[in-house]
């Protein structure tokens, strides 16, 4: 494995144990999931540059465009909550009240 593999995969890791082991605030977890997106992404884009075809050039901007989507839904998923609740502390959520 190369450095810049392990980087990107430890950067993977190390959102996704931040997501399962900090789950304290929205905010930290959007954070990580975030910082997840952006090692996926930069990992595809190697990987289709070094496949060097055409056919894997639009899988990256498909990723990064999912992105886009997964946190402008959950910025607003954020405001919505601490309007409601008052804080973004996800031990108040509960998923059983309506």
């Amino acid at each position: 494995m190369t450095s810049v593999h392990f980087s990107f995969s430890s950067a993977f890791t190390l959102g996704l144990m931040g997501l399962a082991f900090h789950r304290t605030h929205l905010l930290s977890a959007l954070l990580c999931l975030e910082g997840m997106m952006l090692s996926l992404f930069i990992a595809l884009s190697l990987w289709a540059l070094q496949l060097q075809t055409i056919m894997f050039s639009a899988a990256p901007m498909l990723l990064l465009a999912f992105s886009a989507c997964e946190a402008s839904a959950g910025l607003a998923l954020l405001v919505a909550t601490a309007r409601t609740h008052g804080t973004d502390h996800l031990q108040n959520l509960n998923l059983l009240q309506c």
